[in-house]
């Protein structure tokens, strides 16, 4: 029997078994990953497909705006 190992906060290490991955784990972790990045590419394409440049217009303005106020106030 070998000696119960403990992590940092104490609670019991499980001894880590030898098998290899099954091929239903195999798919389902290549499926996830193939899924997440879709989305990813997905959410990319529909940010570019989309983009408004006054959008970005108006943020520079308010960033400016704060600029300008922490100049009055001295920060």
């Amino acid at each position: 029997m070998s000696p119960v190992q403990f992590d940092s906060f104490g609670e019991p290490i499980l001894p880590a078994s030898d098998k290899e991955p099954t091929t239903a784990s195999r798919v389902a972790l290549r499926s996830g990953v193939g899924l997440f990045w879709v989305m990813v590419l997905a959410i990319v394409a529909a940010r570019a497909a989309y983009f408004a440049p006054s959008l970005s217009e108006k943020v520079a303005s308010v960033a400016s705006l704060f600029g300008h106020l922490r100049n009055v106030v001295g920060v």
